[in-house]
């Protein structure tokens, strides 16, 4: 239905004939098959001169049926608003809301109407003919007859109706044909385009169009180019063809984000509105439904839902018939606007419609919206409720796919995989998104093999894998540190012609760098380079930026950031932060500071992450001046803290004792709309400071919590019992233990457990005892850690029969024996020369086909050695590699040890040598062992070999070590010739009487 202000230019030169004077019904009327009354006959010979007429305010319907009486009264009433512009966002999406609540589907409104378009009389009122001179953009005046005759007046009247007893919309582009030659300001245009020079003439607005296309496309087209570029359309007399102009807001629509265009859709709607402003429309030939569905893609696009329904309710106003398009485009906004229920209704409601024009476009819109909002599961009746009904909506692959996709975002693995399966049944073929929904899923759950498994049916069904695909299967084995599938799989990718984006790089970087492969990654970020695939960016640098940082391998990272700027990368606030953060979390706050200071030099402002570094850092280390200067620089330049950078500070006031200082902080977080610490944050630092052995320091914080209203729980009490073990106050820990049940909080396992192991290290193992005994008669049950605790107690104590006879009941209680259970009492049995027995057990287990770790090895390597069990000794540590275990520090150092014990001084170097090939890294206290053996062995040359490796940081000379050294070089000592085959740092033992 044409819109009413199109109408006031349209009938601007029409004659109306006489008014039809059948009283207009006061309420709506309702669809009927009444025979509508026929309009009288249009006189064609009324007087030219007349006042040209309009539609009749008071009594013309703007709308049909579809819209409720609210509706009609909210519309009519927008006719008399003083306004010039076409277009009202606020009115248009009121139109938009009593169409919905109607529920009737866009094809209705372009139906035949059941009331009367009704002519005005000749004679306006003053009032109402100045209000519709206003609109129609100047002073009214006559139309001449030469400009309309009477023959054209009445050619135009007859359009206006049907003959065949039902009244119908007229033409819109029948009136706007023939409006355009009459208008007041189309005479203006023809006046106007007889002074354009044939300069002017000859450009082309369709031309223009295409080149500004081609720039958006390439990415140098600005806003303010666009802009201009209406500047000369809105110019020209003659209307822009509306073809053009859809091109052209089309490319805006899908135009990617660049630095000189960073917002097309926002750029093709502020455009829009300039057409729309007083009467900068005439320029442009009328608009068209595509027009108004590129325009309401582009209000989605840009975030503005609201906009779109609003864009919709003005389309609803110029009659334009609806298509598949602007429905589903509806659909889309009223999803953005958070309004799925009304498209799900609206959907459904158009399904039951036999002339409803819904798709599987349509469906898949609605369903995304759901599973987007966790709400698969009535996604998933939705689509059983299309199946049903049929329709237009036929259930495609892409609605599986949605709805799998939702169930596994919501965790719902099982639903999904059943989904699947009723796909396939369904006669529906998964394709490549179906796929990758799937595994992507799986390898997020570390599903690897049902990935796989998924993997293989979709290259047994021709489906080929793409880059999603691999990326998501090396995301996956990486984050199990599956490196040689990982590898593999990426070399696959890159076999199958595939070349990894930016994003697989950056993903398999990202997972080597967490799990302390931080080499590995440098060497795929070699390799972006060398294969000339791409070229790392910002994010590559700062995931290994990150990786270095973790390790602590500061010269590297250094390294590489100072490479960027070679490379044309421009650190940003995130770079600097990282290497703030990993300098600060170190204590190195010199260096950390000089790249905050540097910062705003190379023009990067901190952020509020970068501050939480800093200021974290100045609380850890006590220097809460420094951290509240910076906590004032960040307000002054309009950063507001966090509750992280509040955290921070409140930890450390609490830490150092200044709780005045903390409570001030709490209270102004929260007068800040920050919620204040939880109580959880408190019993973090005191357990910390409890770890400490600072227990009188926790307790001040404990009524700092009950002062703000919170009430401690049990957390909180363990942590202060075990800061009590720790220091050997076993009485005050007791009094902790009465005062929580005290305040109805029942002690659990936690609290028993710490009691019990606070006994058995001060060696109060019959206290540890009786309350053990206690905990079963409290019937708190005692856990595999309890035992544990017992058993190592008891071993401890020399008590080896009592043990033995613990860990039977242990067995007996069904509680569960785990590894750690078999290494105490292993290494118990050794450690009271009952070796022979530990054996015997440890083999009874391997039967068991026990899976034993590496410390149980190390422990009965070293007992074998004890009782010269040599050869098996030896064979178990052969064997480590078959058992699916790595040698680690102590295993070294147990076969050096007893290798050189057993005088083998070469087949010692040589295991040696295999532990710094493996990366096993010697412990100070081992380099010590092995220079004493060799010194006593008289292997002068090999000692000084291992003396070079003390630095004096990671390993130094312990005291027994210089001992020796002095007793055997000195003036009288063995080796006192010998001086000279040390390093030459050691040789002043020479003067050492």
């Amino acid at each position: 239905m044409a819109g009413a202000r199109n109408l006031l230019d349209e009938l601007s030169t029409v004659q109306a004939p006489p008014v039809y004077t059948q009283p207009m019904p006061t309420t709506m009327p309702s669809a009927s098959t009444e025979q509508a009354p026929q309009p009288p006959p249009v006189d064609t010979h009324q007087d030219s001169t007349a006042c040209p007429g309009s539609i009749n305010i008071e009594e013309e319907p703007l709308f049909a049926q579809e819209l409720t009486q609210a509706a009609a009264a909210q519309a009519r009433a927008r006719r008399v608003s003083k306004r010039t512009s076409n277009y009202t966002e606020k009115e248009d999406k009121v139109l938009v809301e009593g169409w919905l609540i109607i529920g009737q589907d866009a094809l209705t409104v372009n139906r035949t109407t059941h009331w009367p378009l009704q002519l005005p009389p000749k004679q306006v009122p003053d009032k109402e003919a100045a209000l519709r001179r206003h609109e129609l953009g100047g002073h009214h005046r006559p139309v001449s007859s030469a400009r309309s005759s009477p023959r054209r007046r009445g050619r135009l009247a007859r359009r206006l109706w049907l003959h065949r007893g039902s009244w119908t919309r007229y033409s819109a582009s029948g009136v706007a044909g023939c409006a355009a030659s009459t208008t007041p300001m189309s005479r203006l245009h023809r006046r106007f385009s007889s002074s354009i020079s044939p300069r002017a003439r000859s450009w082309s607005p369709h031309s223009a169009f295409a080149a500004a296309t081609e720039r958006l496309r390439a990415g140098t087209l600005t806003s303010e180019d666009a802009h201009r570029l209406f500047d000369q359309l809105l110019a020209r007399p003659a209307p822009v063809h509306v073809r053009s102009l859809n091109g052209f807001l089309a490319a805006l629509a899908r135009a990617p984000d660049s630095a000189t265009c960073r917002d097309g859709p926002a750029l093709a709607i502020a455009l829009f509105s300039r057409v729309c402003r007083q009467e900068s429309g005439q320029r442009m030939a009328a608009l068209t439904v595509h027009t108004y569905g590129i325009l309401m893609d582009c209000c989605c696009r840009a975030r503005l839902p609201e906009l779109g329904l609003a864009l919709f309710g003005r389309l609803l106003r110029t009659g334009l018939k609806t298509n598949e398009i602007i429905c589903s485009t509806l659909l889309k906004c009223l999803c953005c606007a958070k309004r799925t229920n009304e498209a799900v209704n609206l959907l459904l409601h158009w399904m039951s419609d036999p002339g409803g024009v819904t798709n599987a476009f349509s469906c898949s819109i609605v369903l995304k919206s759901l599973c987007d909002h966790s709400r698969s599961q009535e996604a998933l009746d939705l689509l059983q409720t299309v199946a049903k009904k049929g329709g237009g909506c036929s259930l495609d692959v892409v609605a599986y796919s949605t709805i799998i996709h939702g169930f596994f975002k919501e965790g719902q693995i099982g639903k999904a995989c059943d989904l699947f399966h009723e796909m396939v049944q369904q006669g529906v073929v998964p394709n490549v998104v179906t796929y990758n929904s799937i595994i992507d899923a799986l390898c997020k759950v570390r599903a690897m093999d049902k990935a796989e498994l998924f993997l293989r049916q979709m290259v047994g069904n021709g489906v080929p894998p793409d880059k999603v695909t691999y990326t998501s299967m090396i995301h996956g084995y990486s984050t199990l540190g599956r490196w040689k599938e990982a590898t593999k799989t990426f070399r696959e990718m890159t076999r199958q012609g595939l070349i990894p984006n930016i994003i697989t790089w950056n993903s398999f970087m990202t997972s080597l760098c967490k799990h302390g492969k931080s080499k590995e990654a440098a060497a795929l970020f070699d390799s972006m380079t060398a294969k000339g695939h791409h070229k790392p960016d910002i994010t590559s640098y700062s995931i290994l930026l990150h990786g270095y940082a973790s390790e602590g391998c500061f010269a590297d990272m250094i390294n590489l950031f100072n490479s960027m700027e070679s490379n044309g990368i421009v650190p940003d606030c995130h770079v600097c932060t990282i290497l703030i953060d990993a300098y600060a979390k170190c204590g190195m706050m010199d260096e950390a500071m000089l790249i905050f200071t540097e910062m705003a030099g190379q023009g990067v402002s901190p952020d509020v992450f970068t501050f939480s570094s800093v200021i974290a850092a100045f609380c850890r280390m006590g220097r809460l001046a420094d951290a509240i200067e910076k906590f004032n620089q960040m307000i002054s330049i309009g950063i507001q803290p966090n509750a992280v950078v509040y955290r921070s500070l409140i930890q450390g006031f609490c830490t150092h004792g200044d709780l005045v200082k903390a409570k001030e902080l709490v209270y102004e977080m929260m007068n800040k709309g920050i919620p204040r610490p939880t109580i959880a944050f408190f019993s973090s630092i005191i357990n910390s400071l409890c770890k400490e052995g600072r227990v009188s320091d926790a307790w001040p914080i404990f009524d700092l919590v009950i002062h703000f209203g919170e009430r401690p729980d049990v957390i909180i009490f363990n942590s202060l019992i075990d800061g009590y073990c720790l220091v050997g106050k076993m009485e005050k820990a007791m009094r902790v233990i009465d005062s929580m049940v005290s305040v109805g909080i029942e002690p659990n396992d936690v609290s028993y457990n710490t009691l019990v192991n606070g006994y058995c290290r001060t060696e109060r193992i019959d206290d540890g005892l009786i309350l053990f005994r206690e905990m079963l008669h409290k019937r708190v049950k005692p856990t595999t850690v309890t035992y544990n605790i017992i058993l190592d107690g008891l071993f401890r104590s020399g008590r080896t029969v009592a043990a033995k006879k613990m860990f039977h009941e242990m067995i007996e209680s069904g509680t569960t024996v785990k590894i750690s259970t078999y290494n105490i009492l292993l290494g118990g049995l050794c450690g009271n020369n009952c070796t022979d027995e530990a054996i015997v057990l440890f083999q009874k287990l391997g039967a068991m086909h026990v899976k034993f770790d590496i410390a149980i090895l190390n422990i009965m390597i070293n007992a074998m050695y004890k009782v010269q069990r040599k050869e098996e000794a030896n064979e178990l540590f052969a064997a480590l590699s078959a058992r699916g275990l790595v040698p680690n520090a102590s295993t070294y150092g147990i076969m050096i040890r007893n290798l050189l014990k057993e005088g083998l001084v070469e087949e010692a170097e040589n295991m040696f040598s295999s532990m710094e090939k493996s990366g096993c890294a010697p412990s100070s206290r081992l380099i010590n062992d092995i220079i004493r053996m060799m010194l006593e062995k008289g292997e002068i040359v090999k000692a000084g070999n291992y003396m070079s490796k003390v630095d004096g940081k990671g390993i130094s000379l312990e005291a027994s070590t210089i001992s020796l050294l002095m007793s055997l070089f000195s003036k009288n000592g063995k080796y006192q010739d010998k001086i000279k085959s040390l390093p030459v740092k050691y040789q002043f033992f020479d003067g050492v009487s």
